[in-house]
């Protein structure tokens, strides 16, 4: 795990810097999403939003469109729902990690499902173009294919960063999934089923759940292990 020991003078410097920079991003998010959100409810049209769009069109290809739609699929329900009960299988069964870190990302998973579904239920925002074929139905905004991504990928991302793995390899794997992450929300742009700030909403409202969901776990170990100590 990222903080170690069960004194908070036991944490190392790392462990401070990543906690001060998780706390600034979840404000920095928090701020980003709360600002899209104003607009979005004022129904005011964002520059931003036309000029991608415009790139986007620029660039379609035949090739691109059938890339951009195997990778959207990496951030369907369905297969996110089938890799996150595979992943708390193989926690349980195949490793000796705590049983904290299955409840902390079921909590992880089910609480972001569950919001986004809330907020789009609050914003209403109709979509560019509805394509059932890519799951482009119901309202747009946050893009839910988005925040599914940031905290699946990003969880796998923090249990790469928290093994004993070779440093190039932990370093590799991540880059692999963060692009993973960046590529499915921009599928959704190309496949004009969400604007693009629906999916900045998402990757601001993933990254501050999931981050909230990390040290959640973090401090449930913690005190985990501060009671062992004790005994």
């Amino acid at each position: 795990m990222i903080f170690q020991g069960t004194k908070p003078s036991d944490f190392s410097k790392k462990s401070l810097i990543i906690l001060l920079i998780g706390f600034v991003t979840i404000g920095m998010a928090v701020y980003l999403f709360a600002e899209l959100a104003e607009q979005v409810i004022a129904e005011e049209k964002f520059a931003f939003d036309q000029m991608v769009t415009d790139w986007v069109r620029d660039i379609q290809a035949p090739w691109l469109g059938t890339m951009f739609g195997w990778i959207t699929e990496l951030g369907s329900v369905m297969l996110l729902t089938v890799a996150s009960i595979l992943f708390a299988l193989f926690i349980y069964f195949f490793t000796k990690k705590s049983r904290w870190v299955i409840v902390y990302f079921a909590i992880n998973m089910l609480g972001i499902s569950l919001l986004t579904k809330v907020l789009k239920l609050l914003f209403e925002r109709q979509r560019p173009e509805v394509l059932q074929q890519y799951d482009g139905t119901g309202f747009s905004f946050p893009s839910g294919h988005t925040t599914g991504s940031m905290v699946f990928y990003g969880f796998m991302i923090y249990m790469v960063s928290t093994t004993k793995w070779k440093k190039s390899i932990r370093y590799v794997l991540n880059t692999i999934l963060g692009l993973l992450i960046f590529l499915i929300g921009f599928s959704r742009v190309y496949l004009g089923v969400h604007f693009p700030t629906d999916i900045l909403a998402g990757f601001a409202f993933g990254i501050s759940w999931l981050f909230v969901c990390i040290y959640g776990l973090e401090l449930t170990l913690w005190r985990q292990r501060r009671r062992k100590k004790k005994t």
